[in-house]
């Protein structure tokens, strides 16, 4: 999954918490498709990772803030296997970008509404402020998460905050689990290799180009060959046989969490239709 950016410049092991792979390493077989519009507004930079600002489809005006990025970019560092974190206090702070990609504002956390690094690799951070607060004073809306899986050949952007750069490729399929060292991922979304993601790009928002909205969360790549060790994913089917794709990044689905909360941005892990683990 890939460690922190700045652990990875320093030890140059894992992409963590800050990113996808490196470069893909198989052959792009077509043009990516064009982008709709796609922007940096709304995304956020984090000290290792990207992120942004998101809502869910019926989330309100005055509703607070949430900020989406990986669970593996957690500041306490990743959460072990089978671990979720619910309601913890954090006080984290997130750059705000523009459509150009400018810095117009420091947004803070007052918590980790919900992470976790087992099913999914995704975290939740509770800001201070609300959509209608960014909004009034910074113009810029929040990202919304679609309600609905997406499919196969989706045309996609994966929008890093943190290197300011956008990423135009198509969804290639799903691995049925995705396995990195000690953690497994479900239904894990593989893009076509024009998406070539590197570190510092974790927790990036992927938006599907027809709606503008937010399929999936950017977590990994298979760097080198290695078959399901850290920095080196692998695919595993539903009879357990194990693929590895050399150069081959991935996100995972965001769509399960608009079941999960509800009025005033609360979490309810036992809403009808949440299926996110559960401590």
């Amino acid at each position: 999954m890939k460690k922190p950016l700045l652990a990875t410049l320093a030890a140059l092991v894992i992409t963590g918490a800050g990113a996808a792979p490196a470069v893909a390493a198989t052959p792009d077989t077509g043009t990516a498709p064009a982008a709709r519009a796609v922007n940096l507004a709304g995304t956020v930079a984090l000290s290792n990772c990207s992120g942004a600002v998101v809502r869910m489809p019926d989330s309100a005006a005055d509703d607070p803030a949430l900020a989406l990025t990986n669970g593996h970019c957690l500041e306490s560092g990743f959460p072990g296997p089978g671990e979720v974190v619910v309601d913890r206090a954090s006080t984290r702070s997130f750059g705000l970008l523009n459509a150009a990609g400018t810095r117009v504002a420091t947004l803070r956390a007052n918590k980790i509404a919900y992470a976790t690094m087992t099913g999914t690799d995704a975290a939740v951070y509770q800001l201070t402020r609300t959509y209608a607060q960014i909004k009034s004073s910074y113009g810029i809306d929040a990202l919304t998460l679609n309600d609905t899986r997406p499919a196969a050949g989706t045309a996609i952007s994966v929008v890093s905050g943190y290197w300011k750069r956008v990423y135009t490729c198509s969804i290639d399929g799903f691995a049925h689990q995705l396995r990195e060292g000690d953690w497994t991922w479900t239904d894990s979304v593989r893009y076509t290799p024009a998406c070539d993601t590197v570190g510092g790009t974790s927790g990036s928002p992927v938006v599907d180009h027809s709606t503008g909205r937010v399929v999936a969360v950017n977590n990994t790549g298979n760097e080198s060959g290695g078959r399901c060790t850290l920095n080196n994913p692998c695919e595993v089917d539903a009879s357990g046989n194990v693929t590895v794709r050399q150069g081959v990044n991935y996100a995972q689905q965001t769509y399960p969490f608009a079941a999960c909360f509800g009025l005033d941005s609360k979490l309810d892990l036992y809403a009808s239709g949440c299926t996110l683990p559960k401590p």
